[in-house]
């Protein structure tokens, strides 16, 4: 089904978000149909570009970011219908410009493509321009705002009252793109479409989580924002509790936005919040050799470039479940993924064998690179003897249902013409997630670290964060390359 007609607007559309991602998501869209031909796209920034010099910049992108012939050949047309509005985002006159562009019996989305300090301003501005009310009838206004929303809980409470002083909470669409994934997605149907999952999906059967998000690249020239925010904001209280709410999540009653935002609601309320000294035992904070000489980072900085934590979700289904996290730049390897790690079984039957062990069976659910699922578990190794190895039954996406040209966005951007809320935060969401990181922040700029930098660029991180599942007796899963 397409999407719904519409004109989208980018705001900051000079930006490395628009050519990396935006305009490749717009391409697969349009090549796979979903996007009405009269479907246009209208960049907003300072940039010196007229639209014909706008279009000029997008054509050099396409041929860079966009590989697939026919999501290229959709480009090539969208660009006819592309436009440019030069101007400060913090100018009114900029945005009368962008009101004698846009059609006003059409439906919009306006995009903020800009830094987390222009969210508010540019969404004033778009207010005082009259450019998202909306009447019933009529065409809609959507917003959509990227991350980070806030920069802890007090900020993003700030945040959540002035915008809604603007818009209607329908209006807004808080986007991370990690929802975009279709592994992450897969989670609701793996876990509540199968019939075997879902009765060992709790404390009685798992013995802890861990979620891993790394990254082998550094800040690279991202160095201004990462001293403002660090692995812990940039990654904890979106990406990562994301994906934790899914693996949580009770079963929502439809798959209706509000049914299953809900139950994601649940779960990060029932994260339990760290005492101070539970922030020293439970979290481990590193940065890697050489950040410090990076462009734009402060040399003597002591800002994370990696976490790690113990969150204990306190409900019915997970007391007493440890959920592990880690996430860092400079890693051996870029990879995002959930690990479950279920209870071993007692091993009476095996103690007259030469089996000293058994090997929990393990479900990995692959984020990125590759996505997919895979399931370790023991069997039986051929011979007169009885030992067991561990073996591996694994299912990736490419294998079953091909490979699409995808960055994430697609789904989303869709969605968001749609008006399907469901893969998009709500405003008690992103709060709750940063109830949780509060007391983290607190004790950490009341502690500065004394040991920064940490650890070595190709290593898992600190010491620490081995040591603090030593603790529990449980280590780190060896990621393989």
């Amino acid at each position: 089904m397409q999407a719904n007609d519409c004109e989208m607007v980018i705001m900051g559309a000079a930006g490395d978000l628009t050519k990396r991602l935006l305009l490749p998501a717009l391409c697969n869209l349009g090549a796979a149909g979903l996007l009405r031909d009269t479907f246009k796209l209208i960049g907003v920034a300072r940039a010196d570009y007229t639209t014909e010099g706008f279009r000029a910049y997008l054509k050099d992108n396409l041929d860079q970011f966009v590989t697939d012939p026919d999501s290229k050949a959709y480009g090539m047309a969208l660009l006819e219908r592309t436009h440019f509005v030069q101007g400060d985002l913090t100018d009114g006159k900029t945005y009368e410009t962008l009101k004698a562009t846009l059609s006003p019996e059409r439906n919009h989305v306006f995009y903020l493509a800009v830094p987390p300090k222009f969210f508010l301003p540019v969404i004033q501005q778009l207010g005082d321009a009259q450019l998202i009310q909306e009447e019933s009838p009529g065409p809609w206004r959507k917003v959509v705002i990227e991350k980070p929303f806030g920069n802890d809980l007090e900020s993003a409470k700030k945040l959540n009252h002035d915008i809604r002083a603007i818009l209607k909470e329908s209006q807004i669409f808080r986007i991370d793109h990690y929802l975009g994934k279709e592994t992450v997605q897969n989670l609701l149907a793996f876990r509540f479409a199968n019939g075997i999952f879902e009765p060992i999906w709790n404390r009685t059967y798992v013995d802890h989580v861990q979620i891993t998000v790394a990254e082998k690249l550094g800040v690279e020239t991202r160095g201004n924002y990462y001293e403002t925010a660090g692995a812990l904001k940039d990654m904890i209280p979106n990406h990562i509790f994301q994906l934790l709410s899914y693996v949580a999540m009770e079963p929502p009653i439809s798959l209706d936005a509000d049914a299953v935002r809900d139950e994601k609601s649940k779960v990060l309320r029932a994260v339990q919040e760290l005492k101070p000294e539970d922030v020293l035992r439970y979290t481990v904070r590193g940065q890697y050799k050489d950040y410090r000489s990076s462009p734009d980072v402060n040399p003597g900085s002591n800002v994370e470039t990696f976490v790690a934590m113990r969150l204990m979700v306190e409900n019915w289904r997970w007391a007493g479940v440890p959920f592990y996290i880690r996430t860092g730049k400079k890693l051996p390897l870029r990879a995002t993924e959930i690990a479950i790690q279920f209870k071993t079984p007692p091993a009476i039957m095996f103690k007259e064998t030469q089996v000293a062990n058994l090997s929990p069976n393990l479900l990995v659910i692959h984020v990125q690179p590759e996505e997919g699922i895979s399931l370790r578990f023991g069997a039986k190794v051929p011979g007169p003897i009885v030992r067991l190895g561990d073996v591996n039954m694994k299912f990736q996406y490419k294998d079953y249902f091909g490979s699409r040209p995808g960055t994430g966005y697609e789904t989303l951007l869709y969605d968001c013409m749609m008006g399907d809320r469901t893969l998009f935060q709500r405003a008690d969401m992103v709060e709750s997630g940063w109830r949780v990181v509060q007391p983290i922040l607190d004790v950490w700029s009341a502690l500065q670290p004394r040991n920064f930098p940490n650890y070595t660029s190709g290593s898992w991180g600190p010491a620490e964060a081995t040591d603090l599942m030593e603790r529990d007796g449980r280590k780190w899963r060896n990621i393989p390359s």
